[in-house]
């Protein structure tokens, strides 16, 4: 951000923060009683147009719109400046190869090459996309190394990597389900299922790589060399670029970087201040917004763009305002909350508007709740959900990175523009296009089962619904056991102790923290239950398999930290190792004894576990309901030991001094579980993250990268290539030029979308970019990804329509084939361009509705233009696409409402002339002729800036012709 002139048009509107003498824009002065009532998402647009406004990529006339935004709402066409960009690696790397080839241009007419540099700052994320190559790489010995049942697998994967012994000593005898068990009573499973001998073996042993044959760290080492040449580049761009901050491995993936470490509310510039907000390659950017930062994700071509100074164009946003009320039933989990308003949010059909949250609820929730929220934003199609900035966010931002002077400017300053919220007061509430109103009271905790997830029970509920699963014909949820049976109860002895099963009796717990339950605040909540459970003198009955399975290492160590896994220990809730356990059948077989009175009365016992499956029998043969519950449920119903219980009404168990203990006595509060939540897990987190960032990676520190000005191409590199889109780049802007003659490549029908213009994953063997790899003596299991593979322009230009789905009409059958009309050959579709490119033929694409939907990709207007394609003329496009190719110097051609290929009777097969005139203008009619066929299209330039870029050939031109300028 540069430090305006007096010549800003909107000069009269800065002021001064008294905290700290920060200058800033202050929309309050214009003294406009539309602001106070502008949704505060729509003010942080407001914000970023009066303060980038130049006369070109934002003017006035954009201010203005915004302010009338009740008017111009989803009519407007608005720019939008963020403050900041977010890459992950598999977009980043081509956008940071478009700069190094654009120094080579600007180098070429002997101009200074560091003046190229991204305008905008950007972070570039080296971790975010695992691709697995190699799996089972510690197995040392195995007679089957790569996977499957091997002589003491009878259910469920092998352990590779050894577990620590049982705790109260004795092993496993036999490894069947029904055997016998030589341990002592409560003895827990080992997550292996091995003795300590043969742990002691294979800690002894050296682990090989079962595909190499050699030590796992040399397969390691192999694969780094593979991808040096990335990391290196990596390396480079965060030495020779401006405004270009490169994180290192073994930091965390892109989303939970921006949020834990990259995150500011405010930006601090040229002693200016204002909002912080961000445009990121990844659908989940959205997350960011929980802690009132405007964020959402966009392709790879509209990152480039605003790194290089250009704005996001976007239709001014209608703003549904979310508003919660209620008080949150104090059994509902936030996993409960969150999966609550995403229902209610998709159920509203609110595709593609902003969604601002306010109301009395907002304040029950927490930052990482918000966030949560937040991230779900493309399950319910919305552009973003925006939490405005309130006491909930600061005390959240005092444990993390933040410090005091921060904190008391970032509010201080939110306050003078009005951008801070107190959601009790009604008075600060802003006009919405709509209003969606949510209860929280309503939102209830939920089981799913007895045999299926779909099949939800409210707790409260429970009792009842079981008594009806008893009652029901076997099918779905129903056994079918008779009115007389219902009340069997079979004695048993275990241990020497006398019990007592029936139906409904709880057999198996377990606490699994992977998937739907990795919220922070849900494995604490069953933590901190645990601790008033035991203080109470409540326990679980020792017949009971219990276990504790973290989804990581992380998980241990905050319950650990907070001081409750000594509590879950104690209930018999140990933690067994760190993989999925019993929600795939790993359960260690049941007591004989218990397995003996199950049978002997028939009775339908349960297990409860906080997994994602459960279908009945999976997690113990003689076990036929099993329901999912969040982890401080599973805890609940353990210590109960059975579903047949009604919370409300009857106590979970009874003292040793006789007392009954009801559910709401040890359950802890919502208060209570987010104030630990912050004292400990978040300050650990970003604790954590801190001394990861200051230490760095070995391995990258160590990646030799030449201190050049210029990016030193390695042309071996079958990774990195530089691209050709600079050829022949002149001063001068070349005056329009018609298009001639062309021959369509490809006739397309509808709903054509980015997957099949630029597919994402494997390449397939027989592909024109396989040609291209073995040509280079690459063997197919080297020839990784498109998605690796994007900084290659020869891979991914052969890439380009090489989906298997592609339905060509000239072909009449899906395939990444097409007609090369002048010779009436099928062809790969690459091979086909090259052969038009040699004889000069220019190209065009047919198609029909919504041609580019999907996900947004750099590569769907990238490959087009490289393989020659002038124009695409279709019935619709996406709008994000349509941007795209306009970006590339494509021309977005739309066939006049009501016609359409067919209608025209075009075969296709024709040469279609465009004549453009000298002077090209936005939503112009040209006349495209056919062979003596004449029809009119439209060009889609919805803005002169559209035009512009249209004329230097793309985007990159544009940018590239300002240096040489």
């Amino acid at each position: 951000f540069c430090f305006p002139s007096a010549e800003h048009p909107y000069s009269h509107l800065i002021d001064t923060l008294e905290h700290g003498g920060l200058k800033f824009f202050n929309p309050q002065k214009f003294n406009d009683p539309r602001y106070d009532k502008l949704p505060l998402s729509i003010r942080v647009l407001l914000e970023a147009a009066v303060r980038n406004c130049d006369g070109f990529y934002t003017k006035e006339g954009d201010v203005q719109s915004i302010l009338d935004w009740q008017q111009q709402q989803n009519k407007a066409e608005v720019p939008f400046s963020p403050a900041r960009v977010l890459l992950q690696d598999f977009t980043g790397i081509p956008a940071m190869v478009d700069l190094a080839a654009m120094r080579d241009a600007v180098a070429k007419h002997g101009l200074d090459p560091s003046l190229v540099n991204p305008k905008c700052p950007t972070d570039l994320i080296v971790d975010h996309s695992l691709q697995i190559d190699y799996s089972k790489c510690a197995i040392q010995n195995a007679p089957n190394p790569g996977g499957g049942d091997g002589p003491n697998q009878s259910h469920g994967p092998s352990r590779s990597t050894p577990s620590r012994p049982p705790s109260r000593g004795g092993s496993q005898c036999g490894g069947q389900r029904g055997s016998c068990s030589k341990a002592a009573c409560n003895d827990p499973p080992s997550s292996s299922g091995q003795s300590p001998a043969s742990v002691q073996q294979i800690e002894n042993t050296p682990l090989l790589c079962p595909f190499h044959l050699k030590p796992v760290s040399e397969t390691v080492q192999n694969l780094y060399l593979t991808v040096a040449t990335l990391l290196s580049a990596k390396q480079w761009c965060s030495k020779a670029f401006k405004n270009v901050n490169v994180v290192p491995p073994d930091i965390g993936a892109v989303h939970q970087v921006n949020l834990e470490y990259l995150s500011r509310v405010v930006q601090i510039s040229n002693g200016f201040i204002y909002p912080d907000s961000v445009v990121g390659t990844d659908s989940h950017t959205t997350m960011i917004n929980g802690l009132g930062i405007l964020g959402w994700g966009v392709g790879g071509i509209e990152s480039e763009a605003v790194m290089l100074g250009q704005p996001l164009s976007l239709t001014l946003p209608q703003v549904v305002g979310c508003k919660l009320l209620g008080t949150i039933n104090p059994l509902t989990t936030s996993i409960d909350i969150v999966l609550g308003i995403t229902k209610h949010l998709r159920q509203a059909g609110i595709a593609g508007r902003f969604v601002e949250f306010f109301g009395p609820g907002v304040s029950q929730l927490s930052a990482p709740d918000r966030t949560t929220i937040a991230n779900m934003c493309p399950e319910y199609n919305a552009t973003v959900s925006f939490f405005p900035v309130d006491q909930v966010t600061l005390k959240h931002f005092k444990k993390t990175n933040f410090t005091q002077e921060k904190l008391e400017v970032l509010e201080s300053y939110l306050k003078a523009v009005k951008l801070f919220r107190s959601y009790e007061d009604p008075s600060e509430d802003p006009e919405y296009s709509e209003v969606i109103e949510i209860n929280l009271s309503s939102m209830v905790p939920y089981v799913s089962g007895p045999k299926r997830a779909q099949d939800r029970v409210a707790v409260s509920n429970m009792k009842e619904d079981f008594q009806s699963c008893l009652d029901e014909k076997v099918g779905f949820k129903g056994f079918n056991i008779s009115k007389e049976k219902q009340e069997t109860r079979v004695p048993f002895l275990h241990c020497g102790q006398k019990y007592e099963l029936a139906h409904g009796s709880v057999v198996i717990a377990a606490v699994i923290s992977c998937t739907n339950n990795c919220n922070p605040s849900v494995m604490l909540t069953a933590g901190l239950m645990a601790k008033k459970a035991v203080e109470a003198g409540l326990v679980v009955k020792p017949y009971i398999r219990t276990s504790l399975a973290p989804g990581s290492g992380m998980v241990t160590h905050y319950l650990s930290t907070s001081g409750v896994l000594p509590f879950l220990s104690q209930l018999g809730f140990e933690v067994i190792g760190y993989g999925c356990a019993t929600c795939v059948g790993n359960t260690a077989p049941l007591k004989e004894t218990v397995v003996d009175a199950i049978k002997q009365g028939d009775l339908v016992t349960c297990g409860v576990l906080s997994g994602n499956r459960h279908f009945e029998g999976r997690l113990c043969d003689c076990v036929r309901a099993n329901y999912l519950a969040s982890p401080p449920l599973v805890l609940a119903y353990a210590i109960a030991g059975t579903v047949g219980i009604d919370f409300e009404k009857e106590p979970l168990g009874v003292t040793p001094e006789g007392k009954e203990v009801y559910l709401c006595d040890i359950w802890p509060s919502r208060e209570e579980v987010q104030q630990t939540e912050e004292d400990t897990i978040i300050s650990s987190i970003f604790k954590d993250l801190r001394g990861r960032m200051e230490k760095g990676n070995t391995f990258w520190n160590n990646i030799e990268c030449p201190d050049s000005v210029l990016f030193p191409w390695d042309h071996k590199s079958t990774y990195i290539r530089s691209p050709c889109f600079f050829s022949k780049l002149s001063k001068e802007v070349p005056p329009p030029q018609s298009i001639e003659n062309a021959h369509a490549l490809l006739f397309l029908g509808d709903k054509v979308t980015t997957d099949h213009i630029s597919p994402a994953g494997s390449i397939a063997r027989a592909s024109a970019a396989a040609k291209y790899l073995q040509s280079k003596r690459l063997a197919p299991r080297e020839f990784n990804s498109y998605g690796a593979r994007r900084g290659n322009d020869a891979v991914m230009t052969r890439g380009t329509f090489a989906s298997i789905k592609l339905q060509n009409r000239f072909i009449g059958k899906s395939g990444p084939k097409t007609l090369h009309i002048p010779s009436g050959q099928t062809l790969d579709v690459f091979e086909a361009a090259e052969r038009y490119q040699r004889d000069g033929i220019p190209l065009i694409i047919l198609a029909g509705k919504d041609y580019g939907s999907g996900n947004s990709r750099d590569w769907v207007a990238k490959g087009p233009y490289l393989l020659g394609v002038r124009a695409v003329i279709a019935e619709s496009f996406e709008k994000l696409h349509k941007n795209q190719l306009v970006g590339m110097g494509i021309m977005p051609l739309e066939f006049l409402p009501g016609q359409n290929a067919d209608s025209l009777e075009l075969s296709g097969k024709e040469k279609f002339t465009i004549t453009l005139p000298d002077t090209l203008s936005p939503r112009k009619h040209y006349v495209s002729t056919s062979q003596g066929k004449s029809f009119i299209v439209t060009a889609l330039f919805d803005t002169e800036m559209d035009v512009t870029f249209f004329q230097h050939g793309g985007l990159l031109r544009f940018v590239a012709r300002t240096f040489l300028k």
